[in-house]
């Protein structure tokens, strides 16, 4: 088939399906993601999805990546997207202000509904325990991360007794777990926090992690990151959605995504996020 055959059959797809989509649809979803890497990378990552997600809907599907995590949860709640990809802290916090309620969540790699935080600093470096780190720069990704912020928090305080404010020379938000790693990598900071899914996703292209990293501590599974609606959206379209979700097995899309597909997810999924956060906002009233 010619290239011009091959656009033209797309379209026509793309029409014949547009045309069954009820009328009670928007005429475009728009999807948000919250920034784990630089929005470049991001776009390269969704776009098999977003376009998977257009043809078997029938509407088109458009990325909206904010630059932090709360921009995805304020632009939920005033109805600029219809559906988000959040860590669990942004979604609880979704869930509360934009009326947000998730319905499926990513299986990692190897088919494990969650991930692992992770506490690194650079190969070669004497930083090789906390213990090391008294004094130096520390960096969270964002207020709103899970890995990046809540879980390294808690495990500070309440397990290591170590108020970071204190114990570090500087406490930085790198914005984004890309940015922390590469900043780890070149030297720039001494000690940070991410994960092992996001440093998946940039192996062999920014970093190889047995050369740039040390992995000073690894968290317990931390619950996987969910894709959420606005429960105010058509149930036969939030029917659709799921369906759609759960019946994505692009290979190519899948592996740059470094997923192994998505699973059925329930609010309840986050209670244990939930917990965490309570827990983060008695000591911020200290």
């Amino acid at each position: 088939m010619t290239t011009v055959k091959k656009i033209l059959t797309i379209a026509a797809t793309l029409a014949i399906s547009a045309s069954a989509a009820p009328a009670e649809w928007p005429k475009k979803l728009v999807m948000g993601i919250v920034p784990t890497e630089s929005s470049t990378h991001q776009t390269e990552r969704w776009d098999g999805l977003k376009d998977y997600l257009a043809t078997k809907l029938g509407i088109p599907v458009e990325l909206q990546i904010a630059s932090d995590y709360a921009g995805v949860i304020t632009a939920m709640q005033f109805k600029h997207v219809d559906l988000a990809y959040f860590g669990p802290k942004s979604y609880v916090e979704a869930s509360a202000r934009a009326n947000a309620e998730c319905f499926v969540v990513e299986l990692g790699p190897e088919g494990t509904p969650g991930y692992h935080g992770l506490i690194i600093s650079k190969k070669g470096s004497s930083i090789k325990s906390l213990e090391d780190a008294k004094g130096k720069v520390w960096a969270f990704v964002d207020p709103n991360s899970t890995s990046g912020t809540l879980v390294p928090t808690i495990y500070l305080v309440k397990e290591r007794k170590i108020d970071p404010a204190t114990y570090f020379s500087k406490v930085l938000y790198s914005g984004t777990h890309e940015a922390s790693m590469l900043s780890i990598k070149t030297g720039k900071i001494d000690i940070a926090s991410t994960n092992d899914l996001d440093m998946l996703r940039g192996e062999g292209k920014m970093w190889n992690r047995e050369k740039d990293f040390q992995i000073l501590w690894t968290s317990p599974l931390i619950p996987g990151s969910p894709m959420a609606w606005r429960k105010d959206l058509p149930e036969s379209l939030k029917k659709s959605l799921r369906e759609a979700f759960l019946g994505y097995k692009d290979k190519d899309g899948l592996a740059k995504l470094k997923i192994a597909g998505y699973v059925a997810a329930y609010d309840s999924t986050y209670a244990p996020t939930r917990e965490q956060i309570e827990f983060k906002k008695s000591l911020d009233k200290k």
